[in-house]
Protein backbone atom coordinates (compact mmCIF):
# COMPACT_ATOMS: atom_id res chain seq x y z
CA UNK A 1 0.00 0.00 0.00
CA UNK A 2 3.20 2.16 0.83
CA UNK A 3 3.96 1.28 -2.66
CA UNK A 4 1.45 2.38 -4.64
CA UNK A 5 0.92 5.91 -2.33
CA UNK A 6 4.84 6.22 -3.40
CA UNK A 7 4.34 6.26 -6.90
CA UNK A 8 1.09 8.09 -6.94
CA UNK A 9 2.94 10.90 -5.21
CA UNK A 10 5.91 10.81 -7.83
CA UNK A 11 3.81 11.30 -10.56
CA UNK A 12 2.03 14.10 -9.03
CA UNK A 13 5.34 15.66 -8.29
CA UNK A 14 6.28 15.00 -12.52
CA UNK A 15 2.84 16.12 -13.01
CA UNK A 16 3.59 19.49 -11.40
CA UNK A 17 6.39 20.63 -13.25
CA UNK A 18 3.54 20.53 -16.48
CA UNK A 19 2.56 24.21 -16.10
CA UNK A 20 6.71 25.86 -15.74
CA UNK A 21 7.49 24.07 -18.92
CA UNK A 22 4.55 24.79 -20.61
CA UNK A 23 4.84 28.51 -19.70
CA UNK A 24 8.63 28.19 -20.51
CA UNK A 25 7.37 26.44 -24.16
CA UNK A 26 4.36 29.43 -24.38
CA UNK A 27 7.35 32.20 -23.96
CA UNK A 28 8.72 31.07 -27.18
CA UNK A 29 6.30 31.26 -29.47
CA UNK A 30 4.58 28.12 -29.27
CA UNK A 31 0.79 27.91 -29.17
CA UNK A 32 -1.27 25.69 -26.44
CA UNK A 33 -2.35 23.50 -29.21
CA UNK A 34 0.91 22.92 -30.88
CA UNK A 35 3.02 22.07 -27.83
CA UNK A 36 -0.23 19.77 -26.77
CA UNK A 37 0.32 18.40 -30.01
CA UNK A 38 4.16 17.68 -29.37
CA UNK A 39 4.04 16.25 -26.02
CA UNK A 40 2.08 13.61 -27.26
CA UNK A 41 3.66 12.42 -30.65
CA UNK A 42 7.01 12.94 -29.01
CA UNK A 43 5.78 10.70 -25.96
CA UNK A 44 4.65 8.32 -28.20
CA UNK A 45 7.80 7.61 -29.36
CA UNK A 46 8.96 6.78 -26.01
CA UNK A 47 6.43 4.82 -24.94
CA UNK A 48 6.71 2.93 -28.25
CA UNK A 49 9.92 2.21 -27.75
CA UNK A 50 9.23 0.98 -24.38
CA UNK A 51 6.59 -0.95 -25.31
CA UNK A 52 8.49 -2.63 -28.55
CA UNK A 53 11.61 -3.51 -26.52
CA UNK A 54 9.23 -5.29 -23.40
CA UNK A 55 6.85 -6.54 -26.25
CA UNK A 56 3.99 -4.91 -25.02
CA UNK A 57 1.77 -4.59 -27.23
CA UNK A 58 -1.21 -6.69 -27.43
CA UNK A 59 -4.63 -5.59 -28.18
CA UNK A 60 -8.10 -6.81 -27.63
CA UNK A 61 -10.73 -5.88 -30.21
CA UNK A 62 -13.07 -5.47 -27.35
CA UNK A 63 -10.98 -2.24 -25.92
CA UNK A 64 -10.53 -0.91 -29.12
CA UNK A 65 -13.75 1.40 -28.35
CA UNK A 66 -12.43 1.93 -25.32
CA UNK A 67 -9.00 3.03 -26.20
CA UNK A 68 -10.11 5.57 -28.80
CA UNK A 69 -12.50 7.36 -26.61
CA UNK A 70 -9.62 7.75 -23.87
CA UNK A 71 -7.51 8.96 -26.40
CA UNK A 72 -9.78 11.30 -27.51
CA UNK A 73 -10.72 12.72 -23.93
CA UNK A 74 -7.31 12.05 -22.37
CA UNK A 75 -5.24 13.08 -24.64
CA UNK A 76 -6.38 15.11 -27.52
CA UNK A 77 -9.11 16.97 -25.23
CA UNK A 78 -7.36 17.15 -21.70
CA UNK A 79 -4.01 18.32 -23.24
CA UNK A 80 -5.65 20.93 -25.07
CA UNK A 81 -7.65 22.25 -22.19
CA UNK A 82 -4.80 21.89 -19.74
CA UNK A 83 -2.44 23.96 -21.67
CA UNK A 84 -5.43 26.76 -22.51
CA UNK A 85 -5.89 26.85 -18.64
CA UNK A 86 -2.25 27.53 -18.46
CA UNK A 87 -1.90 30.11 -21.01
CA UNK A 88 -4.63 32.08 -19.40
CA UNK A 89 -4.70 31.66 -16.27
CA UNK A 90 -1.40 30.84 -14.37
CA UNK A 91 0.29 27.27 -13.91
CA UNK A 92 -0.64 27.19 -10.57
CA UNK A 93 -4.44 28.06 -10.77
CA UNK A 94 -4.73 25.50 -13.40
CA UNK A 95 -2.94 22.73 -11.61
CA UNK A 96 -5.13 23.49 -8.82
CA UNK A 97 -9.23 23.94 -10.71
CA UNK A 98 -7.55 20.33 -12.41
CA UNK A 99 -8.28 18.87 -9.25
CA UNK A 100 -11.46 18.93 -9.01
CA UNK A 101 -11.16 15.33 -10.78
CA UNK A 102 -11.44 13.52 -7.23
CA UNK A 103 -15.11 14.21 -7.18
CA UNK A 104 -15.96 12.73 -10.35
CA UNK A 105 -13.75 10.04 -9.66
CA UNK A 106 -15.02 8.96 -6.38
CA UNK A 107 -18.75 9.26 -8.40
CA UNK A 108 -17.33 7.10 -11.05
CA UNK A 109 -15.53 4.79 -8.99
CA UNK A 110 -18.59 3.55 -7.12
CA UNK A 111 -20.29 2.93 -10.03
CA UNK A 112 -18.03 0.86 -12.32
CA UNK A 113 -15.99 -0.63 -9.95
CA UNK A 114 -18.31 -0.34 -6.32
CA UNK A 115 -15.56 0.82 -4.45
CA UNK A 116 -17.06 2.25 -1.29
CA UNK A 117 -17.56 5.78 -0.54
CA UNK A 118 -16.66 6.07 3.39
CA UNK A 119 -17.22 9.00 5.94
CA UNK A 120 -13.58 9.01 5.53
CA UNK A 121 -13.45 9.45 1.78
CA UNK A 122 -16.19 11.69 1.73
CA UNK A 123 -14.09 13.80 4.60
CA UNK A 124 -10.87 13.96 2.63
CA UNK A 125 -12.96 14.75 -0.60
CA UNK A 126 -14.94 17.77 0.99
CA UNK A 127 -11.57 19.04 2.13
CA UNK A 128 -10.08 18.84 -1.19
CA UNK A 129 -13.13 20.82 -2.70
CA UNK A 130 -12.71 22.84 -0.64
CA UNK A 131 -9.18 23.72 -0.61
CA UNK A 132 -9.30 23.81 -4.20
CA UNK A 133 -12.66 26.59 -4.39
CA UNK A 134 -10.44 28.85 -1.49
CA UNK A 135 -7.17 28.79 -3.99
CA UNK A 136 -9.51 29.62 -6.74
CA UNK A 137 -11.83 32.25 -5.43
CA UNK A 138 -9.11 33.90 -3.31
CA UNK A 139 -6.39 34.19 -6.20
CA UNK A 140 -9.64 35.35 -8.90
CA UNK A 141 -10.07 38.02 -6.28
CA UNK A 142 -7.11 39.56 -7.27
CA UNK A 143 -4.83 37.85 -4.54
CA UNK A 144 -1.54 37.77 -5.56
CA UNK A 145 -1.47 36.70 -9.28
CA UNK A 146 -2.04 38.63 -12.31
CA UNK A 147 -5.07 39.69 -14.21
CA UNK A 148 -5.24 37.26 -16.32
CA UNK A 149 -6.65 34.90 -13.81
CA UNK A 150 -9.89 36.90 -13.75
CA UNK A 151 -10.53 35.16 -17.07
CA UNK A 152 -14.01 33.31 -16.85
CA UNK A 153 -12.30 30.77 -19.79
CA UNK A 154 -9.43 30.14 -17.73
CA UNK A 155 -11.81 29.00 -15.19
CA UNK A 156 -13.71 26.77 -17.53
CA UNK A 157 -10.76 25.30 -19.10
CA UNK A 158 -9.10 24.22 -15.67
CA UNK A 159 -12.71 22.95 -14.99
CA UNK A 160 -13.10 20.85 -18.32
CA UNK A 161 -9.30 19.71 -17.76
CA UNK A 162 -9.87 18.53 -14.60
CA UNK A 163 -13.13 16.29 -15.47
CA UNK A 164 -10.66 14.94 -18.22
CA UNK A 165 -8.42 14.50 -15.87
CA UNK A 166 -10.68 11.98 -14.08
CA UNK A 167 -11.32 9.78 -16.82
CA UNK A 168 -7.41 8.74 -16.83
CA UNK A 169 -8.16 7.35 -13.11
CA UNK A 170 -11.12 5.76 -14.21
CA UNK A 171 -10.19 4.19 -17.91
CA UNK A 172 -6.44 3.85 -16.10
CA UNK A 173 -8.11 1.02 -13.57
CA UNK A 174 -10.29 -0.03 -16.24
CA UNK A 175 -7.38 -1.01 -17.89
CA UNK A 176 -4.53 -1.94 -15.10
CA UNK A 177 -5.16 -5.55 -15.07
CA UNK A 178 -4.59 -6.15 -18.43
CA UNK A 179 -2.24 -3.66 -20.24
CA UNK A 180 0.69 -2.00 -18.73
CA UNK A 181 1.45 2.20 -19.05
CA UNK A 182 3.79 1.54 -22.18
CA UNK A 183 1.20 -0.87 -23.81
CA UNK A 184 -1.70 1.68 -23.06
CA UNK A 185 -0.17 4.62 -24.64
CA UNK A 186 1.42 2.97 -27.40
CA UNK A 187 -2.25 2.97 -28.71
CA UNK A 188 -4.14 6.25 -27.05
CA UNK A 189 -1.30 8.60 -27.31
CA UNK A 190 -1.56 8.41 -31.70
CA UNK A 191 -5.79 8.95 -30.86
CA UNK A 192 -4.66 12.08 -29.06
CA UNK A 193 -2.00 13.59 -31.31
CA UNK A 194 -3.81 12.98 -34.40
CA UNK A 195 -6.90 14.54 -33.43
CA UNK A 196 -5.19 17.89 -32.61
CA UNK A 197 -3.03 17.46 -35.92
CA UNK A 198 -5.71 19.27 -38.20
CA UNK A 199 -5.36 23.05 -35.56
CA UNK A 200 -1.90 22.81 -35.36
CA UNK A 201 0.11 25.99 -36.38
CA UNK A 202 3.92 24.51 -36.54
CA UNK A 203 6.01 27.28 -35.82
CA UNK A 204 9.74 27.70 -35.80
CA UNK A 205 10.97 26.31 -32.67
CA UNK A 206 13.80 27.47 -30.72
CA UNK A 207 16.95 25.72 -29.03
CA UNK A 208 14.91 26.13 -25.52
CA UNK A 209 11.27 25.59 -26.85
CA UNK A 210 12.44 22.28 -27.80
CA UNK A 211 14.26 21.55 -24.31
CA UNK A 212 10.95 22.58 -22.85
CA UNK A 213 8.92 19.94 -24.81
CA UNK A 214 11.39 17.39 -24.16
CA UNK A 215 11.21 18.22 -20.15
CA UNK A 216 7.09 18.00 -20.84
CA UNK A 217 7.41 14.58 -22.20
CA UNK A 218 10.30 13.03 -20.07
CA UNK A 219 9.23 13.92 -16.82
CA UNK A 220 5.86 14.88 -16.98
CA UNK A 221 4.65 12.76 -19.14
CA UNK A 222 6.14 9.18 -19.48
CA UNK A 223 7.89 9.55 -16.13
CA UNK A 224 4.54 10.70 -14.27
CA UNK A 225 2.30 8.18 -16.59
CA UNK A 226 4.94 5.09 -15.66
CA UNK A 227 4.65 5.80 -11.55
CA UNK A 228 1.05 6.37 -11.55
CA UNK A 229 0.02 3.16 -13.49
CA UNK A 230 2.37 1.65 -11.11
CA UNK A 231 0.59 3.15 -8.11
CA UNK A 232 -2.97 1.93 -9.50
CA UNK A 233 -2.26 -1.43 -8.86
CA UNK A 234 -2.14 -1.06 -5.01
CA UNK A 235 -4.74 1.73 -4.39
CA UNK A 236 -8.27 2.60 -5.37
CA UNK A 237 -8.96 4.63 -8.13
CA UNK A 238 -10.55 7.21 -5.89
CA UNK A 239 -7.85 7.25 -3.11
CA UNK A 240 -5.30 7.54 -5.85
CA UNK A 241 -7.05 10.81 -7.11
CA UNK A 242 -7.12 12.19 -3.80
CA UNK A 243 -3.64 11.41 -3.09
CA UNK A 244 -2.24 12.74 -6.50
CA UNK A 245 -3.60 16.81 -5.42
CA UNK A 246 -0.46 16.80 -4.42
CA UNK A 247 0.38 18.14 -7.74
CA UNK A 248 -1.43 21.91 -7.15
CA UNK A 249 0.97 22.06 -4.20
CA UNK A 250 4.26 21.17 -6.33
CA UNK A 251 3.01 24.10 -9.31
CA UNK A 252 2.34 26.58 -6.89
CA UNK A 253 5.95 26.25 -5.23
CA UNK A 254 7.31 25.97 -8.96
CA UNK A 255 5.34 28.88 -10.29
CA UNK A 256 6.39 30.90 -6.99
CA UNK A 257 10.06 30.27 -7.39
CA UNK A 258 10.00 30.12 -11.98
CA UNK A 259 7.59 33.46 -12.19
CA UNK A 260 7.00 34.38 -8.54
CA UNK A 261 3.38 33.75 -8.81
CA UNK A 262 1.94 33.79 -5.75
CA UNK A 263 -1.11 32.63 -4.03
CA UNK A 264 -3.28 34.71 -1.68
CA UNK A 265 -3.61 33.66 1.99
CA UNK A 266 -6.77 31.72 1.15
CA UNK A 267 -4.57 30.34 -1.66
CA UNK A 268 -2.33 29.14 0.78
CA UNK A 269 -5.20 28.17 3.77
CA UNK A 270 -6.56 26.01 0.26
CA UNK A 271 -3.37 24.44 -0.16
CA UNK A 272 -3.05 23.13 3.29
CA UNK A 273 -6.40 21.72 3.20
CA UNK A 274 -5.39 19.78 -0.14
CA UNK A 275 -2.35 18.52 2.09
CA UNK A 276 -4.57 17.16 4.76
CA UNK A 277 -6.96 15.47 2.90
CA UNK A 278 -3.59 13.59 1.02
CA UNK A 279 -3.29 12.48 4.79
CA UNK A 280 -6.41 11.80 6.00
CA UNK A 281 -6.59 9.21 3.27
CA UNK A 282 -2.97 7.56 3.94
CA UNK A 283 -3.66 7.21 7.76
CA UNK A 284 -7.16 5.85 6.74
CA UNK A 285 -5.70 3.09 5.14
CA UNK A 286 -2.79 2.35 7.09
CA UNK A 287 -5.53 2.30 10.41
CA UNK A 288 -7.78 0.10 8.41
CA UNK A 289 -5.52 -1.93 8.13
Amino acid sequence: MLKGYAFIVAAALQWGMIGPFSRMAFQEGLSPVEVAFWRALLAWILFGGHAVVRRELKLQRKDIGYLLAFGFCGVTLFYYFYQMAVLQGGAALAAVLLYTAPAWVILFSRFFFKEAITPMKLLALLLTIAGVSAISIGNSAGGGMTAVSLRISAIGFGLLSGFCYSLYYIFGKFFSGRYSSANLFFYILPVGFLGMLPWVAFTHKTPTAWLALGLLVIICTYGANSCYYAGLKYLEAGRAAIVATVEPVMAAVAAYFWWHEVFSLQGYLGSVLVLAAVILMIRDDSESR
